[in-house]
């Protein structure tokens, strides 16, 4: 969503001067200044993430990986009956549904267990290992779950049934009783395994195991589906997850799973192609809205099923989920930011809203709505029975929430997450203390950012530079995503010559700059503040296809009122005012002398100016950073 122009700090990027060498990728200015900004400083960096390297042989990457795949070989060969026991977000449905697949084209019989999210809560426990034990399963495989499940697989032991662990959750100190082990960190440092979600441990374990067995029937349909639940799973798009995922994306389109290509049919993407944002914004939440509100069940069917009409009835059971699922956010939203606004200037720094009615399965997506809509950290909190509540909580980049809740250990019954989201539950007797030790830790990190949203473009582009041959060469850079998101570029003294408020509350613009125009739009805009007539405007840039046609288009993260003809730049404690004459810089300080400064053509992003000594280190930054704010260089 685009925040307000008065709620807004901009930070443009360091100056860059581009390595000529790097022209060498076929990669225009502005995007080889925000690879270079990222650490891609030399041609070898950019070719990797080109085109990454084939994954190593995942034997020597993980020490259990052998002792997993002989016991699975032996189930394949007896026709044994095993349970994959999985989570209930979109990477662990998705993890499941790979197993049950490949092992069934193996010869074994599994059976998906996946807990209820109402029922069970997160992860293996004790009683599906005893009700599975009961009915004679012998052996269990977990994806995505299984490190942190200590009572249920020392339970497990008692009964003797085997456990095949494959996780990417935080290790315990201490590790359960297992009969294998795959997690990502227990690979070597630096392994290029480090990042898998557990989709990919699970499509590490079928490779292993259909290459030991001499089939690789299925293996196609697995890499679908490891394609799916990385990035659902938002995993960092890097290692063998990129080199994957780049191989992986276009059979997407053509899957041979039968429910991937139903789930297509109902999310109205049958005619476009399926690459990382069609992924992560129509199928993904298809699936995940199953595991919020229905039985994980539904979606190992779907993506298992050969099946068409079978398929077709249960992408349209998750498409009815996912209508409800929005129904509820929208509904649950309005009700939290009512909440909020009723405060008036008296808002919490940390907003914390409870109330027993909400539904656990979804307040997470609407806590993330709120980080968009008032950049401050959000828990939202439902009733859990016997006097406790359960949150889900997200934050704006820069406030840690894995620290804040660590912090408040002593208040909270349980609580876990990373930096920018969690959970937690809390008796309802603690929630004053709570919130009040929380917006602490809020307010003292809302004054470190000088209580705005911090704006930071990553290239400078101009209008006309945004051409379908700058498309192109955008799409080499994909997949984007968690670690490797889509460039965030800017744009100068853009004149506003048309703005239409849509229906859903979106902001749609066209933007002038010089002889090119383009379409923009705010999703989610919040209205309540007049646009300037000329703005500098932060972006993404994206393909909008609408009844057969395709067009650029400004997917804009901010936008504020353009400095005019002349600014203000501070630099070591020194104030100058900046100006363009045309293509030159004019530069001024405090006692009134000038510095004109003009592209070099022979340095790319380099200046020469009138100054006796042009060369200086100061002088060059003085240029640079002037460039900069002017919108002159990238």
């Amino acid at each position: 969503m685009l925040s307000q122009p008065s709620e807004q700090r901009w930070q443009l990027p360091a100056p860059v001067q581009i390595n000529p060498e790097l022209r060498s990728s076929g990669l225009s200015d502005p995007l080889l200044a925000a690879l270079q900004r990222r650490g891609y400083e030399d041609p070898e960096a950019i070719a990797v993430l080109l085109e990454p390297p084939d994954a190593p042989d995942a034997r020597r990457h993980f020490p259990d990986l052998g002792k997993a795949v002989q016991r699975l070989r032996q189930a394949c060969k007896d026709h044994e009956r095993l349970a994959i026991c999985g989570d209930y977000d979109a990477d662990g449905m998705t993890s499941t549904a790979l197993l049950v697949g490949v092992l069934r084209l193996l010869g074994a019989q599994p059976q998906a267990a996946i807990p209820s999210r109402q029922e069970d809560g997160y992860g293996l426990n004790s009683g599906m290992v005893e009700r599975l034990a009961a009915d004679g399963i012998r052996l269990l495989v977990t994806v995505d779950n299984g490190v942190a499940a200590r009572e249920a697989l020392l339970r497990a032991k008692e009964l003797q049934v085997d456990v095949i662990v494959t996780d990417h959750h935080t290790l315990p100190e201490e590790l359960p009783p297992l009969l294998a082990l795959l997690h990502p960190a227990c690979t070597p440092e630096r392994s290029p395994y480090r990042g898998l979600a557990g989709v990919g441990l699970a499509y590490v374990l079928a490779i292993a195991l259909a290459r030991n067995c001499r089939s690789e029937q299925g293996l196609a349909m697995a890499r679908d589906l490891f394609c799916i639940g990385t990035i659902a799973d938002m995993a960092p798009l890097q290692g063998v997850n990129r080199r994957w995922l780049i191989d992986g994306l276009p059979a997407l389109k053509h899957s041979g799973l039968v429910g991937l290509q139903a789930l297509q049919q109902v999310a109205g993407i049958d005619d476009a192609p399926v690459d990382a944002t069609a992924v992560g914004f129509q199928i993904a939440p298809r699936i995940n809205a199953v595991g919020r509100l229905g039985d994980p069940q539904l979606v190992v069917d779907l993506l298992t099923t050969n099946d068409r009409e079978e398929a077709l009835e249960l992408a349209r059971q998750c498409e009815q989920l996912n209508r409800q699922r929005r129904d509820l956010c929208d509904a649950i939203e309005a009700e939290a930011r009512a909440l909020v606004e009723a405060d008036g200037e008296q808002r919490s720094p940390f907003l914390l809203l409870a109330q027993s009615h909400w539904h656990h399965g979804v307040i997470g997506i609407v806590a993330a709505r709120l980080v968009d809509h008032f950049g401050l950290p959000v828990a939202l909190l439902a009733a859990e029975g016997e006097g406790r509540l359960r949150a889900s909580v997200r934050a704006p980049r820069g406030f840690a929430v894995d620290t804040a809740l660590q912090a408040c250990s002593d208040l909270l019954e349980r609580y876990g997450g990373h930096p920018a989201a969690g959970g937690f539950t809390v008796r309802a007797e603690q929630l004053t203390a709570l919130h009040e030790r929380l917006n602490q830790r809020a307010r003292s990190w809302l004054e470190e950012q000088g209580g705005l949203r911090l704006v930071e473009p990553e290239a400078l582009v101009n209008l006309e530079q945004l051409t379908s041959s700058f498309w192109r060469e955008l799409q080499r850079l994909e997949p984007f995503g968690s670690g490797h998101p889509a460039p965030l570029f800017w744009s100068s003294r853009c004149c506003i010559s048309q703005q239409r408020l849509l229906r859903g509350g979106h902001l749609q613009l066209t933007l002038r700059q010089g002889e090119a125009t383009m379409r923009a739009i705010a999703w989610r805009w919040g209205g309540g503040e007049t646009l300037p007539k000329e703005v500098d405007v932060a972006f993404q840039l994206r393909l909008n296809r609408w009844n057969g046609t395709e067009q650029l288009q400004l997917e804009l993260a901010a936008l504020r009122a353009s400095s005019g003809d002349t600014l203000l730049l501070e630099r070591s404690n020194r104030h100058y005012w900046v100006s363009r004459d045309g293509d030159a810089l004019v530069i001024r300080n405090a006692a009134g002398d000038e510095l004109r400064g003009q592209p070099d053509q022979a340095t790319s992003g380099g200046f020469h100016s009138n100054h006796p000594n042009n060369d200086h280190p100061y002088v060059q930054a003085l240029l640079q950073d002037a460039a900069m704010a002017m919108g002159l260089a990238a």
